[in-house]
Formats: structure tokens, C-alpha cells, sequence
């Protein structure tokens, strides 16, 4: 059951991937460094790498997994949701996992989250397409990131979380997933409400700047799941709300590229 489930998702990831190379919008420009480990870089000021043999003595201050030799990594200045969605596709088109997810009290200074993501694997080719799925799929992911200069909002979908979305943010493994954040946090408060009560979902997880993990941003966020047209629901009504306040506080609020929920 759980093999045929897993080449259902990488059946989907493979064809999503196959699309954006017909786009042409792989961010993976291997000419702009001349470094063996640079894979390439992407919105959010995210940088990709990959190490074929990571040193021993780092390895085990890492305390990563012995088996996974290899280890690709993926870092930003901006953003952690869009990473970790990204992650999530990467890792049902390869044989990697997630060994850490840390969040960076960042943002360039903004609201929010960097983020570091650590993919291990056995073979180095694997952690290196696990960077570029990643990294390619970012232009998809920042397109519901809505932006002005008082704060952010963030919504992000998967109809089928896999191990990278379990593995940071809980997400039961199968079941479509989503998350809904806003900057400053009682936008998102406020959005986390207006979700909870447009749809029956299940509250998986709530974050505050004291409470969750988000390193003290000025970020509240929810982690829902549930059926895949509910969570949709829950994530448009988010939205709708999350927009108007905002754009009450700064201005417009445009989104990052072409928004995918």
C-alpha cells in the first residue's frame, strides 16, 4: 500500500517537474559559480548545494543519519513555507530525506522566516536532483506570497503531503495539506479564524512569534488538513481576509509570481 502510494506521487512530482522544464523555468544555473557543489539559486535569495562526502567530524556534529553520505542543502534569505513545499516535491521524485529544516529569524530584515534545509542521501546524484526539483519549483510555490512594505502573507497547498511537509510542519503523510501565515501576526490570527470557519478541516498545528517555533517573528500561522476541496476552501477564504487587512495597513499587495492554489 504504502509502495503504491509513493509511486503515485512521484508519477505527479515527475510530471509537474516535466512541465516547468517545458517552460522553461528551471532556476538552476550551474554557469554563475564555478564551485563543484554550487547547483543554483532561486527567488527568496535561495542558494543550492550539494556535498558528494561531507567531512566526518561535521557530519556527526550534524547528527546526520550515517547511512546518508551525501547531502544536498538548500538556504534563503526569504521564506520558508515556499522551501518547504518545494522540499516536499523534492522529495517524492527522489530517494532523499529531510535531515533538519531550520528557520532564520530573517526575511532581509522583513517579517519573517529564512529558512536552511538539509536533504540527506545515499548517492550524491539524488541529493543534487533533490536541489534542483527544489530550486526549480520555487517560481511555483512564491506565487501565493502576497507582499507590501508593512508585512506578507503566505498560503501554500499540496493535495498529497509527503515526508518534508510531515517532517517540519506534521502534515499526515497522503492527505492533502496547507498552511496559512500572515506578517504582522494578528493578520494571521485573524486569517486563521476566517479558514477554520469557511471549511471542515482539521487544525493540525499553530504558530505564534512566542509560541511553535517561528523564532520570535512577527508571524502567526495555522497548518490545516482534511479533504482536498476543503482545505482549498479554508485557504481561499484565508486569503480573501488576509488581503484586505493588509492591504489596509501598506497598500497593495501583490503576489510574488502567478498565484497556483
Amino acid at each position: 500500500m504504502k509502495d503504491d502510494l509513493m509511486n503515485k506521487l512521484m508519477e505527479e512530482v515527475m510530471k509537474k517537474m516535466e512541465d516547468i522544464d517545458d517552460k522553461g523555468n528551471i532556476a538552476a544555473v550551474t554557469s554563475a559559480c564555478g564551485l563543484t557543489e554550487f547547483v543554483g539559486t532561486a527567488l527568496g535569495n535561495t542558494i543550492g548545494f550539494v556535498i558528494a562526502n561531507v567531512d566526518r567530524t561535521l557530519h556527526e556534529a550534524m547528527k546526520i543519519d550515517p547511512k546518508y553520505r551525501s547531502i544536498g542543502i538548500l538556504s534563503s534569505r526569504t521564506g520558508a513555507g515556499p522551501q518547504i513545499f518545494s522540499a516536499d516535491e523534492a522529495v517524492k521524485a527522489t530517494n532523499c530525506e529531510i535531515v533538519s529544516c531550520e528557520l532564520a529569524r530573517d526575511t532581509e530584515g522583513g517579517a519573517g522566516h529564512g529558512c536552511l534545509i538539509i536533504f540527506g542521501a545515499e548517492d550524491v546524484s539524488d541529493a543534487k536532483r533533490a536541489v534542483e526539483v527544489a530550486l526549480s519549483d520555487l517560481n511555483r510555490t512564491f506565487g501565493d506570497v502576497y507582499a507590501n512594505a508593512a508585512g506578507h502573507l503566505e498560503f501554500q497547498y499540496t493535495a498529497r503531503a509527503s515526508f518534508a511537509c510531515n517532517a517540519t510542519l506534521g502534515a499526515p503523510i497522503g492527505k492533502a495539506f496547507g498552511i496559512v501565515v500572515g506578517a504582522p501576526a494578528g493578520i494571521g490570527v485573524l486569517m486563521a479564524d476566517a479558514a477554520l470557519k469557511a471549511a471542515n478541516i482539521e487544525l493540525v498545528g499553530y504558530a505564534s512569534p512566542d509560541n511553535g517555533g517561528t523564532k520570535f517573528s512577527n508571524e502567526s500561522m495555522i497548518f490545516i488538513s482534511g479533504d482536498a476541496g476543503a482545505v482549498r476552501q479554508a485557504l481561499y477564504a484565508a486569503r480573501e481576509v488576509g488581503k484586505q487587512a493588509l492591504e489596509a495597513l501598506g497598500g497593495p499587495c501583490p503576489p510574488v509570481t502567478t498565484p497556483y492554489i
